[in-house]
């Protein structure tokens, strides 16, 4: 349907212009004097293309036609729908997430080259603003909230604020801890995994030695073994807490933005939201001209266009087990999920719940657990690892509608895992519903490219070209999910479709299964009960 390059951005040696340039506007001929002045011509492969044009991260808002597209190499890009061809300069910032940290030396890749000339963009999405992350590394996280026109990026290094309507730095902090030294090297460094090798080498020679000493175990030991096995629970496995110094513990895994209560309870605001690699949570409180209750009076900046957006430091949270955080959501007073930008404020869904206290839902690779805002109080938690002995690979809140009551809904959280299963939990109780087996999990692709919606789809990638279509839905929709699921049947076989049937107020709707089964039936599809008698499972014939 659409195709996007961000290769016209950059110098490169695949350029897409086919007009030839001067030696003058070739920024390698004007550093070099020599003659005769050669230039680069033609067009490399597509599979030995420069890796640092892949995109890693994309974000998309419908309302603005905003998309946020982050590369390997550091780069940022802010992109408008346009109806018209358009030649223009791309606005470039460079963002320096070390702050002049000392000792500090980037071996990895080089950054790429912006133009500084005008070039010509087609219809569709056009580049407006670059953000150029120091050092160049490669972009493990998004977040773009175009109401208040702000982005924020995170990488291995550390994460940034950027407000790309006054184009201007907000935030840099840098997340690398002193034993770092992997991400000093980049993913292109073959020096990488040749340390990585000898210090897993040395570990297990030293491990070896160790354990080869005998060693008497006394009375005491022995009974004090025992006594910290009984305090476990039967049913759950031993988690060790990982270690502070673990390499590459500053990557930042997952970035958001939410109006809730940080400072205190009375007054909400915008905050951002970021988690790393070692179970850090860092909550800032942003000041946004016009945006908020008081703030605006307060301050009187209101009404000013120049007036800039500040961060300042709210909450800092330290996850005990250190597990990386996959994901961060706000819940408002009625522990459902925030609406998307636009939507509040257009009437486009129900304005959240600003009247009773928030809360935060942080999945971590470990466990989930909410806590109370603002004073950042446990609620509850679940231990999945310690549980069901898997790891968190992917989260999202699905909204699930009643087949009784066509004006009620329910929240619930899926969680899909590293063995290739799908839990459902209850929101904010966290108390598990169902389980689904998805994925293989041996299909370490199909799960690391699994996303879902909020309305309960979802597609997993299994070749190269080829998607999978997993779908939770109710019973009122099941004829549409299951024309579409037919048709990603047919090039997908192995697919699953998950149709999930509502109790209400403890009564059943008479006749679902029944009604499940005749649309099946019309859309060839197969059925069966799975699990309880009021979820069923489908599978391509």
């Amino acid at each position: 349907m659409y195709k996007l390059s961000t290769a016209n951005v950059f110098h490169t040696d695949c350029d897409p212009c086919d007009e030839p340039q001067g030696p003058g506007d070739d920024p390698d001929m004007q550093q070099e004097e020599e003659w005769p002045p050669f230039r680069k011509v033609g067009c490399f492969d597509p599979y030995s293309d420069d890796p640092r044009l892949g995109i890693q991260k994309i974000s998309l808002c419908k309302y603005s036609n905003k998309l946020l597209v982050a590369g390997t190499a550091g780069q940022v890009i802010v992109l408008g729908l346009s109806d018209e061809c358009s030649d223009h300069t791309v606005d470039v910032s460079v963002v320096d997430l070390l702050q002049d940290r000392e000792g500090f030396t980037w071996k990895g890749h080089d950054r790429l080259e912006p133009r500084l000339k005008p070039a010509p963009f087609p219809p569709g999405f056009q580049p407006q603003v670059l953000v150029q992350c120091i050092p160049p590394a490669s972009v493990t996280a998004v977040a773009l909230h175009a109401e208040w026109n702000l982005m924020a990026f995170g990488t291995s290094h550390g994460f940034g604020l950027f407000d790309y309507h006054r184009r201007s730095a907000v935030l840099a902090r840098c997340t690398l801890h002193p034993n770092d030294s992997l991400a000093m090297e980049g993913p292109l460094s073959r020096v990488k995994s040749l340390k990585k090798s000898l210090r897993q080498s040395f570990r297990r020679i030293r491990k070896s030695r160790v354990s080869g000493k005998k060693r008497t175990i006394t009375v005491q030991e022995a009974n004090a073994a025992l006594a910290e096995h009984e305090e476990m629970a039967p049913i759950q496995r031993r988690i060790e807490p990982r270690s502070a110094d673990d390499s590459l513990s500053g990557v930042v895994r997952c970035l958001c933005f939410a109006d809730t209560f940080l400072r205190d309870g009375t007054h909400h605001g915008p905050t951002l939201w970021a988690g790393t690699n070692s179970g850090s949570v860092y909550a800032y409180a942003l000041e946004v001209p016009g945006i908020g209750s008081t703030r605006g009076s307060e301050r009187g900046i209101a009404g000013e266009s120049g007036a800039c957006v500040e961060a300042v430091l709210g909450k800092e949270i330290q996850l005990m087990h250190r597990a990386p955080v996959v994901s961060i959501c706000v819940l408002d007073g009625r522990a459902k999920p925030l609406p998307d930008p636009y939507e509040a404020s257009q009437d486009l869904s129900i304005a959240p719940d600003m009247s009773n206290p928030h809360s935060v839902l942080i999945a971590s690779e470990e466990q989930l657990k909410v806590f109370s805002l603002p004073k950042v109080s446990a609620k509850t938690k679940f231990k999945l690892t310690a549980h069901e002995g898997c790891r968190v690979r992917k989260v999202a809140l699905v909204v699930f509608g009643s087949t009784a009551q066509e004006d009620y809904c329910e929240h619930t959280l899926v969680c899909l895992t590293n063995m290739g299963d799908m839990h459902l939990f209850s929101v904010p109780g966290l108390r598990p519903q169902v389980r689904y087996d998805c994925i293989r999990k041996e299909d370490i692709s199909g799960i690391a490219s699994c996303v879902f919606t909020r309305n309960g789809q979802g597609e997993e990638q299994m070749t190269v070209s080829l998607k999978c279509c997993i779908i939770v839905a109710n019973v009122p929709s099941a004829t549409l999910h299951m024309r579409f699921f037919r048709f990603c049947g047919q090039k997908a076989h192995g697919a699953t479709l998950c149709l999930r049937y509502d109790k209400t107020s403890g009564e059943d709707s008479p006749g679902a299964p029944q009604r499940l089964r005749a649309v099946s039936q019309e859309h060839q599809v197969g059925f069966h009960v799975y699990g309880k008698c009021n979820h069923f499972r489908t599978d391509v014939i």
